[in-house]
């Protein structure tokens, strides 16, 4: 054995001061790795804004569960014994720590949902929506600490100090410290697990993160996606189940000629659900009425505080989110990749126009990509609505979208709609100071954990959302076509403090849904999951197509119901599609962004300004010349203003682009002289 090899270099200061900084670093890598555990733990469990209990719980109730958060947070540290930059990598890696668990202790002030990866994959809309949580002024102290870090980082790199030990003894250094921290993080593992300290199983990702720290229900988001292959899943298994649910569906009369309209109401619960709130008057009058007169209930959905898209995907396609991984967003995973079964997919066959509605950007969640992949004709955002009003938190009235869903209806001609509604303006957060002058609704009293400015905002919320549901059953009533609309709460709102007994419901992972009708269908109040109040309502209507439909319809009762349908959505989306013959039957739509067709019909000149008119504009349309954008204003949906020369006083040389908040083309209407050159092209 070459003894000279493991020896220490004869040169570094002398010897005694290798095996110092040796020694050291044995000794600040772990203190390290133990004060960012502690500091992001402290932060998981809010501690800096309502105590210590929750952290003191978690460190004397899961102390091999803390263990195994620690020796994450330490394997990450541990490659600092290879380098010479010790002090960078291990400043640098301790950041990304720090600012995960603060971005974690920020986003659960705000949200009763935790920070997971799938969040990651929504970076740009979190940025986005930054300024409706934080004050212009915490942006920019927060601008300025990221810029101090960066600075601190890149003085390290170049300035800081290195490690002067030779190649060979910092590879077998790093060998030893990898090895120890990787034993000891097998062993942590295998202990929390024998003792129920850690799981897999995260039937509520918020008290899962309490249970079992951060950097442990983090990496398990990161590496938990999708939904597993079931027992003994194979073409025999899909084969009788496939049997089961055609055997069991009956012949029927689908009453084809009804409009489905579903309204996915943000936030939105009654107020009178959480206990001890008394307010000045009924803020949801509307909705009460209408709980009173037609079919209503409680529905579970699975998420709280946040996640909105969860919900969503539950109503479109019947699936349960809860097969899939923790805190995982279908839309942002499989969905914005392939097609799967949905209701706009099942009514699409029976000859249905389908249409998706939102007053939110058209990327978010990736909307954009997943609902022509769901099946829908057309989807009308944000950026294809004139002028909307706000509230103080910046989120889009929904009062909108009553114009919206009544423009969806007359856009097809002797034909039955879908309509798919995602509405947000009950969207946290919600302000801790007062921000409404004259409030219709006052909060006469509340439980002590609740902010009063906070709920007296949220309240007002609710009640200008009940008045929008007032005007469009109305409008709905008016119309001579038979319609039924279906109404629900995506989730909770986030309120800090709200715990499962302050709620009617007894959990908060259950809102209310209402099933109104215009012709008369009996009353049949049932409380549902999410998955399965789409096929409930399309039940009252005898519409039995598409197999998770007549799924949750004919074959709820079965004993073997849950395992059935994460066996159903394996299939389609990672296994072999038994289920289809082998083959996915389902092509994404060309789906069309807006309902109508832009288009510029005229070009004016007034004084010093250039106006241009036409059809179906929005705030976000710019005019073009050539390719190139002009500076536009818009005056209405059928007038803008250029802030410049143009050009040309044709306006057939004018093209429209619509391009949102990052500067993405959503659509591009060619010039009429662009579409004359193309057809000219292709004659010749």
């Amino acid at each position: 054995m070459n003894k000279k090899f493991f020896s220490l270099p004869k040169k570094m200061e002398g010897k005694g001061k290798s095996r110092e900084v040796l020694h050291s670093a044995y000794l600040w890598i772990p203190l390290t790795a133990a004060i960012v555990t502690i500091i992001i733990e402290l932060f998981n469990h809010k501690a800096f804004a309502t105590g210590l209990s929750s952290f003191w719980s978690f460190v004397t109730q899961g102390p091999l569960a803390l263990l195994v958060n620690f020796l994450l947070v330490l394997i990450t540290l541990a490659p600092a014994f290879f380098l010479r930059r010790r002090l960078f990598y291990g400043t640098l890696v301790s950041a990304v720590w720090l600012i995960g668990g603060g971005v974690n202790g920020f986003i659960l002030l705000n949200r009763m949902t935790p920070f997971t990866t799938a969040d990651l994959t929504v970076f740009n809309t979190g940025i986005d929506t930054l300024p409706n949580y934080m004050s212009t002024f915490n942006i920019i102290l927060l601008v300025v600490t990221l810029v101090v870090l960066l600075a601190l980082l890149v003085f390290l790199f170049i300035k800081g100090p290195r490690n002067q030990q030779s190649g060979r003894r910092r590879v077998i250094t790093g060998l030893v410290a990898m090895i120890i921290c990787g034993g000891a993080l097998v062993g942590g593992w295998a202990a929390a697990f024998r003792t129920n300290q850690l799981s897999t199983v995260f039937a509520n990702l918020a008290y899962a993160y309490e249970d079992y720290g951060f950097s442990y229900c983090f990496l398990q988001t990161w590496l938990n996606t999708g939904v597993r292959r079931p027992d003994n899943y194979d073409s025999e298994m899909m084969d009788r189940l496939l049997t089961q649910i055609q055997e069991n569906t009956p012949e029927t009369d689908p009453q084809d000629d009804v409009n489905v309209i579903i309204v996915q109401l943000e936030s939105f619960i009654p107020p009178s659900e959480i206990k001890g709130l008394e307010l000045s008057e009924d803020a949801t009058p509307t909705w009460h009425a209408l709980e009173k007169a037609f079919t209503s209930g409680y529905i579970t959905v699975p998420v709280v505080g946040a996640g909105t898209a969860n919900t969503e995907n539950e109503i479109l396609t019947g699936m349960s989110t809860r097969y899939f991984g923790p805190g995982e967003y279908p839309f942002k995973t499989c969905l914005s990749e392939q097609t799967t079964e949905s209701i706009a997919w099942d009514l699409k066959n029976l000859g249905y126009g389908t249409h998706a509605i939102h007053n939110h950007r058209a990327t978010f969640y990736g909307r954009k990509v997943v609902y022509s992949n769901l099946g829908f004709d057309d989807f009308t955002s944000l950026e294809f609505m004139p002028r909307v009003t706000r509230t103080p938190q910046n989120w889009a009235k929904d009062y909108i979208l009553t114009s919206q869903i009544l423009s969806a209806l007359d856009s097809t001609e002797d034909q039955s709609d879908l309509v798919f509604t995602v509405s947000v303006q009950g969207h946290g957060s919600y302000p801790t100071v007062s921000v409404l002058e004259n409030p219709a609704v006052t909060v006469t009293e509340h439980p002590n954990y609740l902010n009063e400015y906070s709920m007296e905002y949220y309240v007002n919320q609710m009640r200008e959302m009940d008045l929008f549901i007032k005007n469009l059953v109305q409008q709905l009533s008016d119309r001579e076509e038979k319609t039924m609309l279906v109404l629900y709460g995506d989730h909770l709102p986030a309120m800090n403090g709200l715990e499962r007994q302050d709620m009617k419901g007894g959990s908060l992972y259950k809102t209310r849904y209402i099933i109104w009708n215009n012709f008369g269908l009996e009353k049949k109040d049932k409380n549902l999951n999410a998955y399965e109040l789409s096929s409930y309502a399309l039940g009252q209507l005898d519409i039995t197509q598409g197999l998770i439909n007549s799924f949750h319809q004919f074959c709820s009762g079965e004993s073997n119901y849950r395992n059935d349908l994460k066996a159903i959505q394996y299939d389609m989306l990672y296994g072999e599609q038994y289920l289809w013959g082998g083959e996915n039957p389902y092509e994404a739509t060309d789906m069309q962004l807006g309902m109508y067709d832009i288009t510029v019909t005229g070009l004016y000149q007034r004084q010093d300004n250039w106006y241009v008119r036409g059809t179906h504009f929005s705030p976000y349309c710019d005019v073009t010349v050539n390719g190139k954008r002009l500076s536009t204003t818009y005056i209405s949906d059928s007038l803008l203003r250029i802030n410049e020369d143009p050009g040309t006083t044709n306006y057939e040389d004018l093209g429209i682009q619509v391009v949102d908040m990052h500067e993405e083309i959503l659509q591009e209407v060619p010039s009429i002289t662009q579409k004359k050159e193309g057809k000219a092209e292709q004659d010749g």
